[in-house]
């Protein structure tokens, strides 16, 4: 078998590992080897997969700050065991204090399902159709981005510029990612009583390409508020 590091563009994440860990080590001799003996992140960071928009790299965070999960779009499936198991490891193990949900702008998921939604309006559906019409409906993507395109339907007839009605796709997308993680039995729970002691609490954040800035939707939800 061969190695991975004869291909160019893998070979330059290894050798900008090795100055990496070289730089820390150097402020910080001890950060490896504290690291090493676990992590207590306070947040639990919901984002896309976009590859633009990295959280540790735009809140300038250590390893070992945040908690990730991240998916086409920035989603919360309520039936996806993936996304409940990270939310409950890290509430109820981790002890996470902060959900954040984070969307962003040019967002090729929210693109995609925004065109869809336009498509059907013009061709006088009423439902929403499969997001990517060259696959068949039970695509996994399609299937995936099925919550999206049904979002993007009652925006498309507002007959918004482009980009007006992208940034409203991307904040709704947010905000009904907000209320399903609300729902789960772990944030329910952790509302009754707080796993380790303290509440935890739900935001709604988008991440502005253009600027490198995060916007919050001050939808937060918490059990007082």
């Amino acid at each position: 078998m061969s190695s991975s590091q004869q291909h160019p563009v893998l070979s330059r994440l290894f050798s900008a590992n090795d100055e990496w860990a070289k730089a820390v080590e150097d402020v910080e001799p001890s950060f490896f080897r504290t690291s090493a003996m676990g992590q207590a992140p306070k947040i639990l960071w919901i984002g896309c997969s976009d590859s633009r928009v990295p959280e540790s790299v735009i809140t300038a965070s250590k390893p070992g700050d945040i908690f990730v999960t991240r998916n086409i779009a920035n989603q919360f499936h309520n039936d996806d065991d993936n996304a409940l198991s990270v939310l409950y490891y890290a509430v109820k193990h981790v002890g996470v204090e902060h959900v954040v949900i984070v969307g962003h702008t040019q967002c090729g998921g929210a693109e995609a399902c925004l065109s869809a939604a336009q498509n059907a309006m013009n061709s006088g559906a009423t439902e929403a159709p499969p997001t990517l019409d060259a696959l068949p409906p039970n695509a996994h993507i399609n299937k995936w981005l099925a919550p999206v395109t049904a979002l993007a339907m009652p925006i498309a007839p507002l007959k918004l510029e482009r980009s007006a009605a992208m940034r409203m796709l991307v904040e709704e997308n947010v905000k009904a990612q907000v209320a399903r993680v609300c729902e789960t039995d772990t944030i329910r729970d952790a509302w009754i009583q707080p796993p380790h002691g303290k509440p935890v609490y739900v935001h709604g954040w988008v991440h502005e390409i253009e600027s490198g800035r995060l916007c919050d939707l001050s939808v937060s939800r918490g059990p007082l508020l």
